[in-house]
């Protein structure tokens, strides 16, 4: 299982949210650049980097910072946050960016998901939010009334071959996983890797989610609170692959 360390970038600072709150932020690091470098210097595969700005612009404000942090480290970034139109990612394409993440639009414009793997093939994820149970756009302000497992149907049977998971109500919590929920993806969706975001407190969490036989998991707050340390990350990644 990969374990992906989050960067939300917010008016250029990496920052955390609770439940996806921006009146409740908190800034964990005022230099992006710097902490995926820290990532990089551990020997981290990969990293999840969320556009905030872009969430809430509908468009990738953080786009040069994000190339700046791909540039630097050397690390592989998968991005999300305000992704729209198939320009932004021919545009996240251009800039070495290994996965771009298809949040609200997935359920708004399917289309576009489809244009894009057709095009882009598994280096497009879908990003599926949730609260209790249904799927939640436009940075999570708003729940719509699409079941998140249909949805996940849907997206595999477009040919998306990434979905990343999120229950709003556990994300920057420390309340641990929904791990009824990604198994039960698991069962609709088999031949998509899971990526599992949200709620992550501890390196048993980690292991939990690797027994699970997903096939990654994004560690943000616990990371940043000490709770998890990077070569916890890299021990269960070691161990589960």
């Amino acid at each position: 299982m990969l374990i992906l360390p989050a960067i939300d970038i917010r008016e250029g600072k990496a920052v955390r949210l609770v439940q996806g709150n921006f009146l409740q932020k908190t800034i964990v690091n005022h230099d992006p650049i710097a902490q995926a470098q820290e990532f990089s210097d551990a020997g981290i595969q990969m990293m999840h980097v969320v556009d905030l700005d872009g969430a809430l612009m509908g468009k990738a404000a953080n786009a040069p910072l994000i190339e700046n942090m791909k540039k630097t480290t050397g690390l592989k970034i998968e991005v999300g946050g305000g992704i729209r139109t198939l320009q932004q990612i021919d545009d996240y394409v251009a800039l070495g960016i290994d996965r771009i993440i298809i949040g609200s639009a997935a359920l708004r414009d399917p289309i576009l998901v489809k244009e894009a793997v057709k095009k882009y093939g598994d280096k497009i994820a879908v990003g599926i939010d949730a609260k209790n149970g249904k799927v939640a756009v436009s940075g999570w302000l708003d729940v719509s009334e699409t079941d998140y497992l249909q949805m996940a149907k849907e997206m595999a049977a477009i040919g998306v071959q990434t979905i990343i998971y999120t229950d709003i109500t556990k994300d920057g919590t420390l309340a641990g996983p929904s791990f009824e929920d990604y198994a039960l993806l698991a069962k609709v969706a088999p031949d998509v890797q899971i990526i599992a975001s949200g709620g992550v407190s501890s390196k048993a969490d980690l292991e939990k989610l690797a027994e699970l036989g997903l096939y990654g998991a994004i560690v943000g707050k616990a990371f940043y609170n000490g709770a998890i340390t990077l070569a916890d990350m890299l021990e269960v990644e070691k161990n589960a692959n």
